[in-house]
């Protein structure tokens, strides 16, 4: 049974209800509680968040296939100091320093990360345990806490990052104000990828419908939780298989199950498995001329996937949100000449908000596209706190003035 664990982290720096919600990644759901479940790394989270912490569950099974490295081995690595703790059932986890932590070389029995618990007065404690088993399961823990620090890039810090984009642009500061701890997420590359080739032409909901299917055809069955099955997210061997686009266009694909089949035929032929993670390390222009030359992969998709899984923080995806944005709250000139997103007009686009953001520019464009998404509709007319008779239309008028009522 998967316990919660958790670690401080205020919605200023990390919302999951935007972050997770906002397109970036299609795999999370949200139950009726709040609490947020979806497969990273190989293993079922499940996620919720306080006023002052990010709490979480790994559910098992905890199989070789997890990101987590660990050798079985008979011989394994024991602080002694650790063996002479008494093993009380509601010892605090603070008293057991990081420093003291040893590599975790021991049978995955030992590694089930069972012993930190939150009692009913929400304290962390220990189950009653004690030397080397209960040392591996404290840093099997802190493992998953990095994994998941590592998911939503808590190292940088948002608030430093919002307080400089808000001096930087009044509008953006208006926004930021009710669309706080919109964060990029670090994917892993072939998802990223694969998921984003299913955006085309496309909405999150769909979206997500059509990643699902293709987890389900070719990933691996992880476990079944709340009467749900989960599946890892497959890789670019499975999806380069023979029959791929034949299936994938019987579960309602349509021509992106081509785009998906031969990119990852070509990945395999010319690359390698390893060679989408390898572009983390290669610059921005070097990454987008490789991804493009990928079916169904355009400017957008290769800026996505070099924003949210290649580490480019400056990178600007442009679509028609985005436009609508630069042409409506920014008066960028001349970008509505055209009837459709020129590359011309892209390019202007991205310079103009990289120019004006600085270096985390993709974060930046990340919170304003997040506000412009119908489904946050309500909560960005209550932002801006609009007059109805400002408003034109009569049914937008009605929507305002019953928003402003609630509010």
């Amino acid at each position: 049974m998967a316990h919660w664990r958790r670690f401080t982290c205020k919605p200023a720096e990390l919302r999951l209800d935007i972050t997770l919600a906002c397109g970036q990644s299609f795999r999370w759901k949200q139950n009726q509680t709040g609490e947020w479940t979806s497969v990273l790394r190989g293993q079922v989270w499940t996620l919720k968040q306080t006023d002052t912490e990010v709490h979480y569950k790994v559910h098992g099974p905890f199989s070789q296939k997890t990101s987590i490295k660990r050798t079985c081995t008979s011989k394994r690595t024991v602080n002694p100091k650790m063996i002479k703790i008494k093993c009380e059932p509601d010892t605090d986890i603070t008293k057991f320093n990081a420093a003291s932590s040893v590599k975790h070389e021991c049978d995955p029995e030992i590694m089930n990360p069972s012993s930190e618990l939150l009692d009913t007065t929400g304290r962390r404690t220990l189950s009653k345990a004690c030397g080397e088993s209960i040392k591996q399961k404290l840093v099997y823990n802190q493992d998953h806490e990095k994994v998941l620090k590592n998911y939503f890039q808590l190292d940088i810090s948002l608030e430093k990052l919002y307080k400089h984009w808000s001096l930087q642009d009044p509008h953006f500061k208006k926004i930021a104000t009710h669309f706080p701890g919109v964060r990029i997420l670090r994917q892993d590359p072939v998802e990223n990828l694969f998921s984003f080739i299913c955006s085309s032409n496309n909405h999150i909901s769909r979206i997500s419908g059509m990643v699902e299917r293709l987890c389900e055809a070719y990933g691996d069955q992880l476990l079944e939780l709340d009467g749900r099955v989960y599946y890892s997210f497959p890789r670019v061997e499975a999806l380069a298989a023979d029959g791929v686009e034949k299936t994938l266009r019987e579960k309602g694909f349509g021509y992106r199950a081509k785009y998906i089949s031969e990119t990852a035929r070509r990945i395999i032929q010319f690359h390698s498995a390893d060679w989408l993670m390898s572009l983390r390390d290669r610059p921005y222009e070097e990454a987008h001329s490789q991804l493009v030359t990928l079916q169904g992969v355009g400017s957008k998709v290769a800026d996505c996937v070099c924003l949210m899984s290649l580490d480019k923080p400056g990178t600007i995806p442009v679509d028609t949100h985005v436009w609508q944005i630069a042409a409506r709250d920014y008066k960028v000139t001349n970008i509505n000449k055209t009837k459709s997103l020129t590359t011309a007009t892209y390019k202007q686009i991205a310079d103009y908000f990289q120019q004006l953001w600085g270096e985390y520019a993709g974060w930046a464009h990340s919170v304003l596209f997040s506000a412009d998404l119908k489904q946050f509709e309500k909560q960005a007319v209550k932002t801006e706190k609009t007059s109805p008779d400002e408003v034109k239309s009569p049914m937008k008028r009605l929507f305002i003035e019953k928003c402003n009522q609630e509010a």
